[in-house]
């Protein structure tokens, strides 16, 4: 089965832990049963050269704004711009299958605004979302939901 394919951007690291866990259930899934896809990881960074993306994938974003609510104030994203820019980039955003967010409860409204904001901006689903770096349920959940919606729509 073609891998599932993760574009992401960890700013504290909790993103990358949570794909890196990902990836490595999806290996332990491809190990006992070879219809289980593996997960490939591409981190955006400042330092990452745009590129015209050729296959599908899957976005993971945290969320950080610039305080507020989230709703009527507080809606500025801040450090994860790059990420966003990628997307946007030549068309890139039509090989998006869907978003994962990802953030802190505590912040309420905001929790996984960016993700969804990322959805309506590309227009494609928000799948799920983990808060901060995930539970082993969530990394579960969020592999069968890619899997899923790899599954309904590349054919």
């Amino acid at each position: 089965m073609t891998p599932l394919r993760i574009l992401f951007i960890s700013i504290e690291g909790n993103t990358r832990s949570f794909v890196n866990d990902l990836a490595d259930y999806a290996e332990d899934e491809h190990d006992a049963n070879a219809d289980n896809p593996l997960i490939e990881l591409k981190e955006i960074s400042d330092q990452t050269d745009f590129k015209d993306e050729e296959k599908p994938y899957f976005t993971f974003v945290p969320t950080y704004l610039d305080g507020g609510n989230g709703i009527d104030n507080g809606v500025k994203e801040l450090m994860t711009n790059i990420l966003g820019e990628y997307i946007d980039y030549h068309n890139n955003s039509k090989l998006c299958l869907g978003v994962v967010g990802s953030g802190n409860r505590n912040f309420n409204q905001q929790y996984c605004l960016t993700a969804k904001r990322y959805a309506k901006r590309f227009k494609c689903p928000f799948l799920d979302n983990y808060e901060l770096r995930g539970s082993n349920a969530d990394v579960k959940r969020i592999y069968q939901v890619m899997k899923q919606r790899a599954a309904d729509t590349i054919k």
